[in-house]
């Protein structure tokens, strides 16, 4: 089983929909991605409403440079980091532009509900905005 997170905490997972793969039929709406997959590749049509990207190990941050190309590219749907995440990669995952987080029973009995919530206000602690004395937003 696996444990959804997002800025409330563990969640209950809507997703019922399944998951293809990167290439699949034109009537797939939600991409499974490997960590190795290059962003620039990967066809955003419309009918994608969801990508989850796999994170095979917590020091694999590939995942995060994925996210980013995505959104930079327009990607507006929901997008789930899925594996050996850590609750101190909660803040990453938001800023990289994640909306949730999936990962397995064993990390979420780890690393309960409250270490995840306590990195939920992931805008605030900003280092840029610190660093010109400005507030984070």
């Amino acid at each position: 089983m696996t444990q959804l997170i997002n800025d409330t905490g563990f969640v209950a997972d809507d997703w019922t929909k399944g998951f293809c793969g990167a290439g699949a039929a034109n009537d797939c709406v939600a991409l499974d991605l490997a960590s190795d997959s290059d962003p620039n590749t990967i066809e955003l049509a419309p009918a994608i409403e969801m990508i989850r990207i796999d994170f095979p190990s917590s020091a694999d941050g590939r995942g995060f440079t994925i996210a980013r190309a995505l959104r930079l590219r327009g990607y507006e749907g929901r997008l789930r980091a899925k594996g050996h995440l850590l609750a101190d990669q909660y803040a990453m995952a938001r800023r990289s532009g994640f909306d949730e987080v999936e990962v397995n029973d064993e990390i979420a009995a780890r690393q309960p509900a409250d270490q995840w919530l306590f990195r939920a206000d992931w805008q605030a602690h900003d280092y840029q905005s610190r660093l010109r004395g400005a507030p984070a937003t």
